[in-house]
């Protein structure tokens, strides 16, 4: 198994160097297949971790849910099975080793097909659990994951094979030893599911204040019923999870316009400068006008070398 697990990452290994070339993260002619080649570790990446299945070929990686952190390597895969804000870092890359990744997103609607077509089993009743998790890589998951990097060098191939193997890389995950949390968020009615409704209401509409009765009135469920699930699927509150959507929309904006913070924190939903400030400061370790004159200089100084 050992050996297989090997010559199946110096595949992919070379895959990712050959349709990578430069630093950071790349899209591939594979719809929802993305790339990451990194020479060095990297520095706190703030995100929305969208549903996923990530696999790290060369290197070490560690994305920090909430105070909850997660780290995994070439042993390992990684899965996300609702939006969830993160930060993540790569901890172990050179020249010489390069940190190499690839992450393929789906849907829950591509899980409750897969569900259906193979009559899997489904128990709405189970237990909400962390819409994230890391888990022990298996062959028969990284030959799929192998064989759909593959196709990147048979284009033509694409349009009809990639689907097929998208739907094996999905039922070999739900058939992984934390399968049935992944199984959850497709199932209508249960917890995970009415808690995946939430999130994606707070999402589109983070810059708005809520009130917690009109979350629970979303998730169907009551107030005390939505913190317990809400808590249990993202580690954190949802005044917490909207609180870390609106900084790093906040870093983002300032980050791309010439913007005053002022300005940006009633963008995103913050009535108080000061309160803008001293959040984002606890969030990115440094007041807005700093940290965007650091990461400035930083970006600067990597495009010079």
């Amino acid at each position: 198994m050992f050996e297989q697990l090997y010559r199946q990452r110096v595949e992919l290994a070379k895959a990712i160097e050959c349709h990578t070339g430069s630093d950071g993260s790349h899209m591939t002619a594979i719809p929802s297949l993305f790339f990451s080649h990194y020479s060095n570790n990297t520095g706190p990446n703030y995100g929305v971790h969208k549903p996923s299945l990530c696999i790290v070929v060369q290197g070490m990686k560690e994305v920090l849910l909430s105070q909850e952190l997660f780290r995994y390597g070439p042993a390992d895969y990684l899965v996300a099975s609702v939006n969830l804000p993160i930060t993540g870092q790569v901890t172990e890359a050179s020249s010489e080793i390069p940190y190499l990744a690839l992450k393929l997103e789906f849907t829950p609607g591509e899980i409750l097909d897969v569900l259906r077509e193979f009559q899997m089993g489904i128990d709405k009743k189970e237990n909400t659990k962390r819409g994230m998790y890391v888990s022990k890589i298996e062959p028969s998951l990284l030959d799929a994951v192998t064989r759909l990097a593959r196709l990147l060098d048979t284009p033509k191939d694409i349009p009809v094979l990639a689907p097929l193997i998208r739907k094996e890389i999905i039922y070999r995950v739900l058939q992984g030893n934390h399968g049935g949390m992944l199984k959850q968020i497709a199932i209508e009615g249960s917890s995970t599911n009415q808690i995946s409704d939430v999130i994606e209401h707070i999402m589109n509409n983070y810059e708005k204040s809520f009130k917690i009765e009109e979350l629970a009135e979303i998730g169907n469920m009551g107030v005390s019923s939505l913190h317990r699930h809400f808590k249990e699927v993202t580690a954190m509150s949802p005044i917490q999870f909207q609180k870390q959507l609106r900084l790093q929309e906040a870093r983002s904006l300032l980050l791309s316009e010439s913007a005053d913070a002022a300005d940006v924190a009633f963008q995103v939903g913050y009535e108080s400068p000061a309160q803008f400030s001293r959040e984002y400061s606890r969030m990115f370790g440094f007041p807005p006008k700093e940290d965007i004159k650091r990461l400035r200089e930083e970006y600067e100084q990597t495009i010079n070398e």
